[in-house]
């Protein structure tokens, strides 16, 4: 039985990493579209990295609760097909505990409370308790009940009320004389034995507290009397006092021989790499596994994980393999929809790649609602709008074409909103670092590039006010050489955009980081900064700037 089928395995609709508005809102929007053209399939918006502000300003704004965070889309335990058995009770006795391996071929059974796991027995603990047959002790100590021993023993009661008694006694098989049976039997004691009265009633005039009567033999009406006056249960059962003496320790619960100490267990969330290793380190053969609450799920083998279902992903704003999602080799993608360059992502088998050069993907989203004929509401509106904005900085950045323009006046009507009141707001509240540490500042938006050998990275904050921007800068700026050291590449470079002037002031860090600069933009460099009057896109204006001149400099070298 499997944790989840192939068919409801949601499928991700996922952006790149340090997602900005853009990658947020069309994975969001986008999957809602999915949704409703394909209900034979669950598509699930996710996110590759934390918010920004601005994005958090437009999911409130439009009550849009925050998609999932898969920082790594590596296969998990939910993606494994393991089995979905229900855990036991811990008062299930030892013979039931072996039957029920036996009959559903497992060496492995889960104790629980409710959904609250408690232990696990194997095979191995039981075959080690049914050698231990010296301990005759062993039912008083489990606090085992006679319910349990009547399973057992496929007894039947003769005398006696049985219902939330527990065996007080020893076990005494009554083999010998009357006289041996006074010095074996004490107060409370479970004798075994057969058809013999006068072992019977010594047993019960000893204050034995039950006696088993073996190989169905009859018992006395006297006897009985006796029994009941003296509190003494009569069970008989239909084994031979042999078998009945190898069989009724077997009504131990398995609670008193589970282990519950350091459990290996495994969550939805633990990697399957993690599973594996934990597995080959290890000689149990089934491992439980629970949910992020810590309630239990089912148990996995090593052979379920050769029935391993790769993530299934739709990948929106980015077809980079540098900003994914860590994993992205270990996963399936089915869809991208996207509005860069095209770069080498080499995926399985053939996928839908829809790549338009307009000026944000939630543009492309927007018109592909338009092709299936799907009626988009106010809330999907108002996110792809938001992203729209975003990405053309309103309409300022050489990346805006008249289809960025034309979608975003059609969503501000659905969403119902001023456009540029609303982009005023979402703009302010994006650029508002109050609180916010020069970390979570420089991967607001930030992504990482390759030119031939060279790595680097391009960050961007947009900005309406110059105290905003400001502030932005004095965190950023001490930051950049760390930040550089700490993702060991060639060089880091910050836009800080000035949305109402369309001017970016470029900071940047890495050895020979200012001649690129100066060389691409034919900018002065002035203390670790160029100002680049016209340059707002990072995609169109800044990114193939770079990637020319990067390859002009180490092909002259």
């Amino acid at each position: 039985m499997s944790s989840q089928t192939a068919a409801n395995r949601p499928i991700k609709v996922i952006g790149h990493r340090n997602p900005d508005t853009d990658s947020i809102c069309a994975a969001i929007s986008y999957s809602r579209l999915k949704n409703q053209i394909d209900p034979d399939h669950t598509y699930e918006p996710c996110r590759a990295g934390s918010l920004n502000r601005e994005t958090e300003f437009a999911l409130n704004r439009f009550q849009v609760p925050v998609p999932q965070l898969y920082a790594d889309v590596s296969p998990q335990i939910r993606d494994v097909d393991f089995r979905c058995r229900p855990g036991v009770g811990g008062e299930m006795s030892l013979r039931q505990a072996w039957t029920t391996m036996r009959d559903e071929q497992i060496d492995t059974l889960c104790i629980v409370d409710g959904s609250d796991l408690k232990g696990l027995i194997t095979v191995k603990d039981i075959a080690t308790a049914n050698m231990d047959t010296l301990d005759t002790h062993i039912l008083a100590d489990a606090k085992t009940s006679y319910r349990s021993i009547i399973d057992t023993l496929d007894a039947e009661v003769l005398v006696g009320g049985v219902e939330g008694k527990t065996v007080e006694g020893h076990i005494v098989i009554a083999a010998g004389s009357s006289e041996q049976m006074e010095q074996a039997i004490s107060k409370g004691d479970i004798v075994i034995l057969a058809n013999r009265a006068e072992g019977q009633l010594t047993a019960i005039e000893l204050d034995a507290g039950c006696i088993v009567i073996c190989a169905g033999s009859k018992v006395s009406r006297a006897i009985c009397m006796l029994a009941e006056e003296k509190g003494c249960i009569i069970l008989r059962t239909d084994y031979s006092t042999y078998a009945a003496g190898q069989m009724i320790t077997q009504a131990a619960p398995i609670r008193h021989y589970m282990v519950s100490d350091g459990l290996l267990t495994f969550t939805l969330d633990t990697p399957v790499d993690d599973a594996t290793k934990i597995m080959a380190s290890v000689r149990h053969r089934y491992f439980p596994v629970l949910d992020s609450d810590g309630k239990y799920l089912g148990v996995i083998s090593r052979r379920n994980l050769l029935n391993l279902h790769k993530k299934q992903l739709i990948l929106v704003d980015h077809n980079e393999k540098s900003q994914a999602a860590e994993g992205m080799d270990e996963a399936e993608v089915l869809e991208i929809i996207d509005h860069h360059r095209i770069n080498a992502l080499e995926t399985d088998g053939p996928v839908y790649f829809r790549n338009v050069p307009v000026g944000c993907t939630c543009t492309i989203v927007c018109q592909m609602y338009q092709e299936s004929g799907v009626e988009i509401d106010p809330s999907t509106a108002g996110l792809m709008l938001s992203a729209i904005l975003s990405d053309t900085l309103m309409f300022t950045s050489p990346t805006c074409t008249p289809m960025d323009e034309y979608a975003a006046h059609t969503l501000a009507k659905i969403a119902g909103v001023d456009l540029e009141e609303y982009a005023d707001a979402m703009f302010e509240a994006g650029g508002d670092v109050t609180g916010k540490t020069a970390d979570e500042i420089f991967h607001g938006d930030y992504k990482i590039f390759t030119s031939r050998d060279v790595r680097f990275g391009v960050g961007q904050g947009s900005y309406m006010s110059h105290k905003n921007c400001g502030a932005s800068q004095a965190l950023l700026k001490p930051y950049l050489e760390t930040a550089l050291h700490k993702q060991g590449l060639d060089y880091i470079f910050y836009m800080f955009t000035d949305i109402r002037t369309s001017t970016t002031k470029l900071l940047m860090a890495g050895d020979g980081a200012d001649q690129v600069i100066a060389r691409a933009f034919d900018a002065e460099i002035k203390d670790g900064a160029a100002l680049l009057p016209g340059v707002v896109s990072r995609k169109k204006q800044v990114i193939p700037a770079l990637m020319r001149t990067i390859k002009e400099l180490t092909g002259e070298a």
